[in-house]
C-alpha cells in the first residue's frame, strides 16, 4: 500500500527496523534538546504530514525500550491519526521515571501501525444476547495461577 508523506524533518523517511516490524520508528525532529522532567509531558514535532486513504488509520504506540530502560511513553496510546488528518504529526510523551529525560533531535520517540478500521452503525435493542461472561470483567477470571 503506497501512502503519500511530506517530510519536512532533518531526518529520513519512518521505517521498518526489521522485515516482520509492524511498527515505523518516529524521530524527534526539534531544534534544540528538550528537558522532560519527571511527571511532565511535552508535544514533540516530528516533522512528518501523511494522507492516509480512507478506512485506515495511524496509531502512535511506545517504543518498548525507552518505557522498561527510561519511562518515557506515549500518553495517550495509542494515540490515532486519522484519515483526514493533514497537519504534522506531533507525539505526546511523559516521564514517569524518577529523572529528568532529555529528548535529542533526531531520537527514536514512538512507533506507528498502520491499521485498518471498519465504521458501524448503530443498532439499539432493549438486550443483548447472553454469554458465559456475561458482565464479569476487571478481573473476574481471577488474579491467581491455576496449578
Amino acid at each position: 500500500m503506497k501512502v503519500k508523506i511530506i517530510n519536512r524533518s532533518k531526518h529520513g523517511l519512518p521505517e521498518y527496523k526489521t522485515l516482520l516490524s509492524a511498527g515505523m520508528d518516529i524521530n524527534a525532529d526539534i531544534e534544540e534538546e528538550i528537558v522532560i522532567k519527571p511527571l511532565q509531558r511535552y508535544l514533540i514535532p516530528t516533522g512528518l504530514f501523511i494522507e492516509l486513504p480512507a478506512g485506515y488509520e495511524a496509531q502512535i504506540r511506545p517504543r518498548s525500550g525507552l518505557c522498561i530502560k527510561e519511562g518515557i511513553t506515549v500518553l495517550n496510546s495509542p494515540g490515532t491519526i486519522d484519515a483526514d488528518y493533514r497537519g504534522e504529526i506531533k507525539i505526546i510523551v511523559i516521564n514517569l521515571s524518577e529523572n529528568n529525560y532529555t529528548v535529542h533531535d533526531g531520537e527514536r520517540i514512538c512507533q506507528m501501525v498502520i491499521q485498518r478500521h471498519e465504521r458501524i452503525d448503530w443498532e439499539v435493542v432493549e438486550e443483548l444476547n447472553n454469554t458465559e461472561r456475561g458482565e464479569g470483567g476487571f478481573g473476574h477470571t481471577g488474579i491467581k495461577k491455576e496449578k
